[in-house]
């Protein structure tokens, strides 16, 4: 899991292990495969494209599968991927969106659901939990980038909307259409960031118990060990003490 319980949009990864590494590559893989097919090979001129090369970097994706990835895309190959969103609820009401990317919509609502279900989840409507959520864009920056004072002047110049430090680090919030700029703008004054993705950010949240995450990680980690799930959210928050335990 990545992430810290003060930050309310957590998105999950477990990447400790080398079959879930691989996974996690896979997924990086896909999304700059589908992003390059989309629009210019080029990261430079294809927002979208950087923003995911970018990501996969932070994670420690080799470059030799990013250079293959764009390559697919520039040869047209590989399969055709739909982007889908499903929406529900986890165990104790914890609001979970699931990003997929799948060449079988049928196959992948039926895992999805599946899993939810096996879990202590109930897969929704497509805006059934959305409303609890805003799409934003998020850089994150380590604590050795510079004070809470500095990082926020950086990120008001850069044209960023908010800012929250903390003992972990800085994490800086944009509007999701302005992501990339800001990013580059912080880039020539802070460096390279630690990570810089789209998000979904929590507008309200639920306060769980060490039992109610134990119950959610279990559906969190079903949901991402799915070759079709991209990436999950949830708005779940938990004290320092759940954690430590966790």
């Amino acid at each position: 899991m990545a992430g810290h319980s003060k930050w309310a949009n957590i998105q999950h990864r477990k990447g400790r292990q080398d079959a879930i590494r691989s996974k996690m590559f896979s997924k990086f893989a896909k999304e700059i495969t589908v992003a390059a097919k989309m629009g210019d090979p080029d990261p430079e001129k294809n927002p979208r494209l950087r923003l995911a090369v970018k990501e996969a970097k932070s994670n420690s994706c080799p470059k030799d599968v990013i250079e293959r990835a764009i390559k697919k895309s520039i040869a047209g190959e590989g399969d055709e991927y739909e982007e889908i969103r499903y929406e529900g609820y986890g165990p104790n009401g914890v609001a979970v969106i699931v990003e997929a990317m799948t060449d079988n919509r049928n196959r992948t609502a039926s895992n999805v659901r599946s899993l939810f279900s096996k879990n202590g989840g109930n897969l929704g409507e497509t805006g059934s939990v959305g409303f609890m959520f805003e799409r934003k864009g998020e850089i994150i920056y380590p604590v050795k980038a510079g004070d809470a004072d500095d990082i926020m002047m950086a990120a008001i110049e850069a044209g960023a909307e908010d800012v929250e430090s903390g003992e972990e680090g800085h994490v800086i919030y944009t509007a999701d259409t302005d992501l990339s700029e800001v990013s580059t703008a912080l880039e020539a004054t802070l460096g390279e960031s630690e990570s810089t993705k789209l998000v979904w950010k929590p507008t309200t949240t639920a306060e769980l118990d060490l039992e109610g995450m134990q119950k959610l990680m279990k559906l969190v980690d079903a949901l991402e060990d799915d070759d079709d799930v991209q990436r999950v959210t949830t708005n779940f928050e938990a004290s320092d003490e759940v954690m430590a335990q966790l």
